[in-house]
């Protein structure tokens, strides 16, 4: 009786009952296993903690922080931006466009930061397309489980099986290995949506949600400023030219709140903050709240010289990377109470602008700035995000209600685009090259991230999930494990005499059925860590290449469409989706079959067995 491949296997058993339960929290459970393996004598400590020392572990940190540095510089979000500005008012189109965009991004970083950054984005557009979130989320989870299947480093099952091939003699995958498959599946993964996505309706399953944060434009809304939004060029001969806002008192004289300005710097147009201090220069475009009707924009026009531009969207949402917006309230003992808004100077004290009041739950529309504030007046400002956090050092004044869901959104080193594609630039050129290790050219590109002030260091260390790295380390050691104990070669042989003559393509169907199936109740990282070395060592006892038997399993990690717990990203989209369980389920197992028909194709087509 082998009784520690019985103590292995039962081992293995509860850390699945575990995961599934998620009690303890899975790095927990990992922990338990790096004890639990060295205390009953199947490994030694040293190979219980040779995870630690695993580079591909240090590879996938350095991912997490490149990752980071591409939503830090807001490069994500540009995306998002152009998407809905390209998209217009085709849901085909956007459909289309938003999964090539989230599959793009999360080849290069974590495809559940991408869509984490994406639901706002999408939430946005489905409100302004007038149709339902769920026609959407859906497709925006399987464009971020398809990423995974487009390069080496899109998610850590492909490093964990490039480092299985790595450790038994073979050469490990190219940065480009995975492309091929990842592209056809994309492709039939956007036709199958277009295809389904009339399955997804999500109507009549609005109960129970909790309340969602106000965004900027149900600030808008709530406080009427719709219509009051300007935009004027100043023109070369401006009287404005040169002069501050201060002086200029634009407010008093006109009714106009300059609340940013557009400024040209170099190649690019930034918005800078509108305080008292801010000289005018000719060729900025104001970007006003303005009081009165028609007569007095005319009359602005014509006196200073200004020129009307249009704009992209209602109160300056288009802005929101640098401009934002906050209610505050006033408690007791403020010291704004009995005073004007004019009389306070708001924006020289603290670099923002009051566009609206409300008392009682009423927006008050008529004079408010000569209106003396009482107790519980809440008020809405405006203006740089920066300005808007430090608001929150002020609760002896008043008390921020409520940010806007979108300060989760602003990029805080925008201005380090530039740098952090650079940066991505040179680290994939070093993998795809081949000059020096992957982990090596990853790390490379995190001291250019933070060469080039895309990340600071407290960032880069908040990036790092460590749970998934911690599931990592304690999960090698099971592999090596069963490896010591015999139940790789059990399984193995299980699986040759089962399959062995029905030729390889079943067998790697059957390799890519156990892995999906694994999948569904453990993390895709786990499961390719167990997965690996089976599908390498059935290969070596067929006398066939491990390259197709490894890739297999590497695509079947990704494939968790089925149910919405399989996979962090199914769970992100569940409540912005309105889904059910069964909406993963009928949508998710066709496709799965799809893409597994896919894999037994194409793999030993690209490598032959």
């Amino acid at each position: 009786m082998n009784y520690p491949l019985l103590w292995v296997l039962g081992l293995l058993a509860i850390v699945i009952v575990l995961f599934i339960r998620n009690r303890p929290r899975m790095d927990v459970v990992a922990v338990l296993v790096i004890l639990a393996l060295p205390l009953s004598g199947v490994l030694t400590i040293e190979q219980a903690l040779a995870g630690f020392s695993d580079p591909n572990v240090v590879l996938i940190a350095a991912l997490f922080i490149i990752g980071e540095g591409l939503v830090r510089t807001g490069i994500a979000y540009r995306i998002g931006e152009w998407l809905s500005e390209t998209a217009g008012h085709s849901e085909v189109r956007l459909l289309l466009l938003l999964m090539v965009c989230v599959a793009g991004l999360g080849s290069v970083m974590s495809s559940t930061g991408v869509v984490a950054i994406f639901i706002p984005i999408v939430l946005s557009i489905a409100a302004r397309l007038r149709i339902s979130p769920s026609r959407l989320m859906m497709p925006l989870s399987f464009a971020g489980l398809i990423s995974g299947m487009l390069s080496l480093v899109a998610t850590p099952p492909n490093v964990v099986v490039h480092s299985e091939l790595v450790r038994h003699g073979g050469q490990g995958f190219g940065f480009f290995s995975f492309t091929p498959f990842g592209l056809v599946i994309l492709v039939l993964g956007i036709g199958y949506m277009l295809l389904t996505r009339h399955w997804l309706n999500g109507e009549g399953r609005q109960e129970g949600r909790a309340e969602a944060r106000p965004t900027l434009h149900d600030l808008v809304q709530d406080y009427n400023l719709s219509g009051r939004e300007r935009r004027l060029r100043i023109r070369p001969h401006s009287p404005l030219i040169g002069h501050s806002l201060g002086e200029l008192a634009l407010r008093t004289a006109h009714g106009a709140n300059v609340i940013g300005i557009e400024r040209q710097h170099k190649f690019t147009t930034r918005v800078i903050s509108a305080d008292s201090a801010t000289v005018l220069h000719a060729g900025d475009v104001l970007l006003l709240d303005l009081f009165g009707n028609g007569d007095g924009l005319r009359s602005l026009c014509e006196s200073m010289q200004l020129e009307p531009m249009r704009f992209k969207a209602a109160y300056f949402i288009d802005q929101s990377q640098e401009l934002g917006m906050a209610e505050v309230s006033l408690p007791p003992g403020s010291s704004m109470i009995g005073k004007t808004l004019i009389s306070l100077a708001f924006r020289t004290r603290f670099g923002l602008n009051v566009v609206g009041l409300r008392r009682e739950q009423a927006a008050i529309d008529q004079q408010w700035l000569d209106t003396s504030l009482r107790m519980g007046d809440t008020l809405l400002v405006v203006g740089p995000w920066k300005a808007i956090r430090q608001l929150q050092t002020h609760p002896h004044d008043f008390i921020v209600l409520s940010l806007p869901a979108e300060i989760d959104q602003v990029a805080p080193a925008r201005r380090r685009a530039p740098q952090a594609l650079a940066s991505l630039a040179v680290m994939v050129a070093l993998m795809v090259s081949g000059v020096v290790p992957n982990v090596l050219a990853a790390l490379i590109g995190c001291l250019l991230m933070g060469a080039g002030r895309c990340i600071d260091m407290n960032s880069a260390y908040r990036a790092i999930h460590w749970p998934s790295l911690v599931l990592i380390v304690g999960m090698l050691p099971f592999a090596l494990a069963l490896q010591k104990t015999g139940g790789i070669d059990l399984a193995v042989t299980g699986l040759v005499g089962l399959l062995g003559d029905a030729g390889p393509r079943s067998m790697l169907a059957c390799l890519f059925v156990m892995t999906a199936v694994i999948g569904l109740f453990i993390s895709n990282t786990a499961t390719a860590v167990l997965m690996a070395p089976v599908a390498i060592s059935t290969a070596s006892q067929l006398g066939l290449s491990p390259y197709p038997f490894a890739m297999t399993v590497a695509l079947a990690a990704s494939a968790a469409f089925m149910t919405p717990v399989s996979s962090p990203v199914n769970t992100l989209v569940l409540g912005p989706g309105q889904y059910r369980f069964a909406d993963f389920v009928r949508v998710g197992v066709p496709f799965t079959v799809l893409v597994m028909l896919v894999t037994v194709v194409m793999v030993p087509w690209v490598f032959p067995l």
